[in-house]
């Protein structure tokens, strides 16, 4: 059987290059293979991110660089398996000239093996686990790493006298890396943690719940995927958390500005730190925004959705750089060390690490004018991603 995996992992090296040889400089057009989870528990990210590429499309028209821009859209379900298939069948049958979105860590880190042998750049909008440009020379990430977002809520919670932390967080990359990101720096302030992981795939956080309420912590820490915080909240409520006063804190995921009506009031006064919320108060968002509930029948943008439109711009940003040439190398390197101002405030595509770098705001969800909002306090400016920066130290 290993042998036979071998034979057909280089069968799959030589037909990928052979497909990809001449392809990079006869296409008339650039396509984008995006996949995402269009269908099952994590679509909401695929809506959010389908509509922010489409919104980027209309504004700005779909020809860089002399290339037009073709998007291909296929639906993964959240399966790793299937994402790597339609990878694949992307690079080799549709020759595209990038491969984008990846809703979860697992998807994204499906298609490196392939973004590597084609040499096809593959833009992350959406997984957040922090070692997933490092999978692949031709990733890049325009969402954002779960340390850089739950490092600074550690800061936070020690400098408001928060000094018990019990945390809560899904069972694979993303809630390891909040985790864990979050408990180190907690505990070298001074606080201690108990912490806890609930399944990926159908949770059940009551349990879980039960066991922070009978700790009695000054805070409940949570990471769970976007989309699935309405499930939790509930869940928090039935516990009675909110009345014994314990604070919810966390990257923003849990208080998702797409599901956060639907939450409802119990979401009021969660703290939390993220880097978009779709209050952030910038003409460049509020135009976004317009624009996109407008294209959308009213739906809110959300994170994913920033993620997706800058994502677009970084493909077209790239294409313009390189004239046209869709060849991987070239459009990779013209990623790289990209600065652009997006609605979420000002990014840049780390040279070293293929990263975003941005600002990450700390945030309470208030309720104005008969909606909640995650409502932006404070700012700690263009952070990078802890866990590499560490790794240079």
């Amino acid at each position: 059987m290993a042998i036979r995996r071998q034979v057909l992992k280089g069968a799959l090296g030589l037909s990928l290059a052979a497909a990809l040889g001449s392809a990079a400089f006869a296409q008339d057009a650039a396509k984008v293979g995006l996949i995402l989870p269009m269908t099952g528990p994590f679509a909401s990210t695929g809506k959010q991110i389908d509509a922010a590429v489409k919104l980027f499309l209309a504004q700005n028209g779909a020809v860089f660089g002399g290339k037009k821009i073709e998007i291909i859209l296929k639906d993964d379900t959240g399966n790793a398996d299937t994402t790597r298939r339609l990878a694949q069948e992307l690079v080799v049958n549709d020759k595209v000239a990038v491969l984008a979105g990846f809703g979860l860590t697992p998807l994204a880190l499906a298609a490196a093996q392939v973004a590597t042998q084609a040499k096809v750049p593959e833009v992350v909008m959406a997984a957040a686990t922090a070692t997933i440009t490092e999978a692949s020379p031709y990733i890049v990430r325009t969402s954002f790493t779960l340390p850089q977002a739950s490092e600074p809520m550690a800061d936070w919670a020690l400098k408001n006298n928060i000094k018990k932390v019990f945390t809560v967080v899904t069972d694979y990359g993303p809630g390891i890396d909040a985790e864990t990101s979050f408990a180190n720096k907690f505990k070298a302030g001074g606080g201690t943690v108990e912490s806890v992981r609930v399944p990926l795939r159908n949770p059940d956080f009551a349990p879980f719940l039960q066991r922070a309420s009978e700790a009695k912590p000054d805070a409940l820490f949570v990471f769970v995927p976007s989309g699935i915080g309405a499930q939790f909240m509930k869940q928090f409520v039935e516990r009675g958390l909110d009345k014994a006063g314990v604070k919810l804190i966390g990257p923003g995921d849990v208080v998702d500005d797409d599901i956060l009506e639907s939450i409802g009031d119990v979401a009021i006064g969660a703290i939390t730190t993220h880097h978009y919320s779709v209050a952030h108060d910038s003409a460049a968002n509020k135009a976004f925004v317009t624009a996109f509930k407008a294209a959308n029948g009213g739906m809110r943008p959300n994170f994913m959705a920033v993620a997706g439109y800058d994502g677009m711009r970084v493909i077209a940003e790239a294409l313009k750089k390189t004239n046209g040439n869709t060849d991987g190398d070239a459009l990779v390197a013209a990623m790289k060390g990209l600065s652009l101002e997006s609605p979420r405030g000002p990014i840049l595509i780390d040279p070293d690490t293929r990263d975003i770098v941005q600002n990450i705001y700390v945030r309470k969800t208030e309720k104005k004018d008969g909606e909640l909002f995650n409502v932006e306090f404070a700012i700690i400016p263009m952070v990078k991603d802890p866990v590499k920066a560490a790794k240079k130290q």
